[in-house]
Parts: C-alpha cells; sequence; structure tokens
C-alpha cells in the first residue's frame, strides 16, 4: 500500500477551502497505487477483522460495470481509550488490507484511525468521525477532470449487498442527475428466533415512522440507515460535511442534505445491514437488539397513527401557499390541537417566524426557511410531545392496521394475537416496505 500525499494543487477550489475550514490533517489514505476515483465506498470498522475478511468477497460478486472508477475505502477506527482487544483486532484488519489484492479492476484502500499516535478522541471518536475522516479524504482522492457524478457512498462492514449494488446507484446518479438519496435496505434476518423476532419489531419501528411522515406529508419522509447514503461531492461541501456525532450522524446529515436537495430512494437495489447485537453505538440497531434480547421494554408499541393526522393537518397549514402572521399560524395550530399550538410556542416559533419573515427578499426564500425551521428534529419533536401529551403509544399490531387503512394499503392477516405470530409480523414487515417504496 502506498501513503498518498494531500495536493491542494490538483482540487478544486471549493474542495480546498472545504478541508480548510472543516477537516484534520492527522490522517492519511493508504492505496493499492496512485490513482483518482468518481466513486468511493466509504465503510468505517471498529473491532471488524472478521467481516473485514469476508466483505470484499461480497462486493467483489457485484456487477464490474465501475469497478474501474470506484474504491472501497475502509476506515479502521478506535478512540484513544479503546480497550486493548479492539485494537488489536484493528490491527489484524490494517494487516489484512495492507496485504490484500482484489485481483481486478477494484481498488481497496484504508485510513489508519487506530494505531498509536492515530486513534479518535476520546470526547469526539464514534461513528460520526470515522465516516467524517473517510469523506473528507474522499474529496481528495476524485477525478475532478471527468464530467460524470463523483460520489461518496456510505456503507458498513457488516452490510450485505447485492450484485447490482454499485451500478444501480452510479448509473441512477448519473442519468437522473440527482444529488442525494439512500438506498433500499432490509435487514438479514438471523437463524434463531428470537433474534428474527428483535429485528423484524425494530424495522417495523424504523419503517412505520417513515411511512408515518409520508402519510402526513412531510419532506423528511425517508429513512435514516447510514449504510444507505449516497451523495455528491458538491452537497457534501455545500453542508458542511459529515457531523461527529457518536450516533445518530446519518438523522443529521440526511437532514443537513434534505434543506438543500430532494432525499431520491434508490428503489432497484437493496442494502442488507446486520441484526447482531453490539456495542459499537450507544443507540440503533446493535443497541436495539440488546435491549429486546433482555426484555427491559415493550418492542411491540408504535405511535398511535392519530398523531400523524394531527401532523397531516398542521403541515398542510404550514406548507401551504399562504404566508401569515405568527399569530395567525398560532391561532390555527390552536384549533387543530392545543397542544401542537403549544409545542410551537415551546420552541419560540412566534419570534423566530417574524425575523424569517423580515429577514426574507421573496417567497422562495421564506419556503427554503419553513423547512430550515420544522426541520427533520423538530418534526421529531413535535411527534413525541403529542405521544406524551394526546395520544400514548399503542400496541404496534393495531396502530399498522389503522395506518395501512389510512393509506389504503389492503393487507389480508388472519390476525387474532395482540403479538401475532412471528410470520404474521414478518407479513407486515413486508407490507411496510411495499409502502415505503410507493
Amino acid at each position: 500500500m502506498i501513503e498518498i500525499p494531500l495536493n491542494p494543487d490538483n482540487l478544486p477550489p471549493d474542495v480546498v477551502k472545504y478541508l480548510r475550514k472543516y477537516s484534520g490533517t492527522k490522517w492519511k489514505v493508504k492505496l493499492p497505487s496512485v490513482k483518482k476515483f468518481l466513486n468511493i465506498i466509504v465503510v468505517p470498522a471498529i473491532s471488524e477483522y472478521q467481516n473485514i475478511k469476508s466483505f470484499p468477497g461480497s462486493l467483489l460478486q457485484s456487477d464490474d460495470k465501475h469497478f474501474e472508477s470506484t474504491l472501497v475505502l475502509f476506515v479502521i477506527n478506535a478512540k484513544d481509550d479503546s480497550p486493548e482487544d479492539v485494537k488489536s483486532d484493528n490491527s489484524k484488519s490494517i494487516d489484512f488490507l495492507n496485504n490484500f489484492n482484489t485481483g481486478n479492476n477494484l481498488s481497496i484502500g484504508f485510513i489508519d484511525a487506530s494505531s498509536n499516535g492515530l486513534s479518535m478522541p476520546v470526547k469526539e471518536g464514534g461513528v460520526g468521525l470515522a465516516r467524517k475522516i473517510g469523506m473528507d479524504l474522499a474529496l481528495t482522492l476524485f477525478d475532478y477532470s471527468s464530467l460524470r457524478k463523483k460520489l461518496m457512498i456510505c456503507l458498513d462492514a457488516d452490510c450485505r449487498v447485492e450484485a447490482n449494488y454499485l451500478s444501480e446507484i452510479v448509473d441512477y446518479f448519473n442519468n437522473e442527475k440527482i444529488s442525494a438519496a439512500v438506498v433500499e435496505y432490509r435487514h438479514q434476518l438471523p437463524e434463531n428466533e428470537n433474534d428474527r423476532r428483535g429485528i423484524i419489531a425494530y424495522e417495523i419501528f424504523l419503517r412505520y415512522y417513515v411511512a408515518g411522515l409520508f402519510y402526513a406529508g412531510s419532506p423528511f419522509a425517508y429513512h435514516s440507515v447510514g449504510s444507505t447514503m449516497v451523495c455528491d461531492y458538491e452537497s457534501y461541501i455545500k453542508v458542511g460535511g459529515m457531523n461527529k456525532r457518536k450516533a445518530a450522524e446519518d438523522f443529521y446529515f440526511l437532514e443537513k442534505l434534505a434543506k438543500i436537495t430532494e432525499i431520491k430512494k434508490i428503489k432497484s437495489t437493496t442494502v442488507h445491514p446486520s441484526s447482531r447485537e453490539s456495542w459499537r453505538v450507544p443507540f440503533g440497531t446493535g443497541q436495539r437488539m440488546n435491549r429486546f434480547n433482555a426484555g427491559t421494554h415493550n418492542e411491540y408499541l408504535l405511535f398511535d397513527p392519530r398523531l400523524f393526522d394531527l401532523l397531516k393537518t398542521w403541515l398542510e397549514i404550514y406548507y401551504g401557499s399562504d404566508f401569515m402572521p405568527a399569530a395567525e399560524y398560532l391561532q390555527k395550530a390552536d384549533s387543530i390541537h392545543p397542544e401542537i399550538a403549544a409545542f410551537l410556542k415551546q420552541n419560540l416559533f412566534e419570534s423566530q417566524w417574524d425575523a424569517i419573515i423580515s429577514n426574507s427578499r421573496n417567497p422562495d426564500q421564506i419556503k427554503k426557511q419553513k423547512m430550515i425551521w420544522f426541520d427533520g428534529f423538530r418534526t421529531m419533536k413535535l411527534v413525541h410531545h403529542l405521544r406524551d401529551n394526546v395520544y400514548p403509544l399503542i400496541n404496534m399490531f393495531d396502530a399498522l392496521d389503522l395506518l395501512f387503512k389510512r393509506m389504503n394499503y389492503e393487507i389480508s392477516l388472519n390476525r387474532t394475537d395482540s403479538i401475532p405470530s412471528i410470520d404474521i409480523q414478518l407479513e407486515y414487515l413486508k407490507g411496510l416496505r411495499i409502502l415505503n417504496n410507493r
């Protein structure tokens, strides 16, 4: 492997400006040869030696149409205080990648963010910083002389992909001229029945929320799964790059992208994230599986669909063509439900909306500011506020039946129990997958 030096002279001015403002200089890329790329798959990995050994084989079975212009860039990471067994496992990964040869045109490189002097700070270290390190350095490896899209593709070391994964992503971005997207996903289903129940419940939870937002007309109705994110380099720079969050980095990154461009959905291929338990992030799939198996929570609860009815009515007014004074928005919110008005007041809507109106030069700016103010995070906070103050959580499968009816989706299941058999649970999940891909 060759350590690639950073040469700002070969980079566009906007890339140089971004790197000087947002990126660190501690880490370097190692590649099998000096080369430039159009598509870079960034894979953060901590204590993933066993998965890294099998990961290239999975990807190498893909359609090789774009292998010549693609790099798989692992970010082998650990924090300064990570246990020795984690750093030892990472050392095995680094040794493996140092000596790995794909035997074809697909390039595989890595960044060492684990060894002594290169590990990540305790305060900031985590999946967000690991993704950021990889995506920032990807900016230095693109072939900017090409007119084709320069793509950053996020994946995780424990994922599996389908044979058309790379070709569908690259062709969709270049043919449709889009800037950001998420790829369809389906968690790997474990052999163990309890684990299978756990991941089905978790994926239902994720997809139900997105379906509810879609029903309500929210512009943030897309799934936030880190291993499915794709964007072009221009959008990455425009939003200030990846954040350093230790969890939910995907949610906040996609939210920033959604404020500048539409998040499209690539439905023609699928990422299969792992369903394993994990200590790697404070919440998400791994921790949810830990929780399910520990039995500490009732995992078969979802938002009452009536919350999404309220949200739908509010969004129709808020995103309507009329621009009203803050007091009038509050009055209309109160007429939908007093707790919506209460939420807006708690979030200082009145003073902030008046500032938006006074600082906006035209209707297009106001429309943009509307989306920035009532963003994905505030949408989620309102849903949680209504859950806590209006409609508590209800049985998962009752909620699904009600939402399916609202969305005119017919599903014929002979359910007699509040928590049905695993086969029926899987049918509910399949129904949600269909709704998410409408």
